[in-house]
């Protein structure tokens, strides 16, 4: 039987030549494995005063050639990180990798373009608050409790008095900003978000986008109003595009209308796109309503003034040809990057 410290005079030998990892796992297993060169002795038999002996020679080969491989492992790797050094060193004057850059949501370039066009027109753009009281977001607009449009705005309510909500549109701002300038004349664009407990579907969500613009001055007009809502459709869409307006109702604004553009697809021949009539339907609007401007601490009898509104998704919906409103909230990047 081949002595201990023989074997692992061999095992040695083969280890100091090992240039790869796998090289020193074939050498492990061949000498230290189950079935390896180097076993473990036969004590029952070896003589008794003979076996602390060979015990002690096993263990010393053992030892060695383990040592020995753990040595040899930490050299290799020392060797490839040298080489890794050589052969992949990093250039810190080189040009990086440039980082992906962001870009605004569509609803936000829409949005910006919007309060483009209406602070061309002297407008001021207003923020107001998303939490509302139920006296700026119905009873100072002409909606007591108990009125049949409020089933209009289905409601989120945050409080069991029902005096705090989520406001149903930006119109609000309407009181707040004749409270904040009290003399007219006042010329104000209010984007922002609202919140109707609607079902969603391709035209509607529980949560969406509107722009207000209020008007209040010395002799205003229904023809100022349609000057205004066509400025601002053909800055947004083009010279060619026109607006017509209808009777509706609203009960903040009296007489209450609503405005619709020309077709861009079939210029108001009559299409799919528009349902045939060649008109499309943007937003409400109208004369702002008297108790309103007494609730907002403006004399009615010296000043008047009109409002109008839409969704800033059906903006961006007619501008750039989306026929599902979803999609704006789907976070999908395929959607999202044809905006740049």
């Amino acid at each position: 039987m081949t002595h201990p410290a023989e074997i692992a005079e061999k095992a040695l030998a083969a280890i100091r030549a090992a240039d790869r990892e796998e090289e020193l796992e074939r050498i492990r297993v061949e000498y230290l494995g189950s079935k390896g060169k180097l076993v473990a002795p036969d004590f029952g038999a070896i003589p008794r005063d003979q076996r602390a002996t060979a015990g002690q020679a096993y263990n010393a080969a053992k030892r060695t050639i383990t040592e020995a491989l753990e040595l040899r492992a930490r050299e290799q790797s020392g060797a490839r990180l040298g080489d890794l050094a050589e052969t992949e060193a990093i250039d810190v004057t080189f040009p990086g990798i440039p980082l992906r850059a962001g870009r605004l949501h569509v609803l936000t370039q829409v949005q910006r373009e919007i309060e483009t066009v209406m602070e061309s027109m002297g407008y001021r753009v207003e923020l107001g608050p998303e939490v509302e009281t139920d006296w700026y977001n119905f009873e100072a607009l002409n909606l007591p409790k108990g009125h049949a449009s409020r089933d209009m705005q289905e409601t989120f309510f945050l409080s069991e008095s029902e005096e705090l909500l989520l406001r149903t549109h930006t119109s609000p701002m309407q009181i707040r900003s004749m409270e904040k300038y009290r003399v007219p004349p006042i010329y104000v664009a209010i984007p922002g978000r609202a919140y109707r407990r609607d079902a969603t579907d391709p035209s509607h969500l529980a949560q969406f986008m509107q722009v207000e613009a209020l008007a209040v001055d010395e002799g205003i007009t229904v023809g100022d109003l349609k000057g205004t809502i066509l400025y601002f459709a053909q800055s947004m869409w083009g010279t060619d595009r026109r607006i017509q307006i209808r009777p509706s109702f609203f009960p903040y604004t009296e007489p209450s209308l609503e405005f619709d553009l020309s077709c861009g697809v079939c210029g108001g021949a009559g299409c799919r796109t528009c349902g045939g009539d060649g008109w499309l339907e943007v937003g409400g609007c109208g004369m702002v309503h008297p108790n309103v401007l007494r609730n907002g601490g403006i004399d009615p009898e010296r000043y008047s003034g009109f409002a109008w509104g839409f969704g800033i998704e059906r903006i961006a919906m007619l501008k750039h040809g989306v026929d599902d409103i979803r999609v704006f909230y789907d976070n999908d990047l395929r959607f999202l990057e044809q905006f740049a």
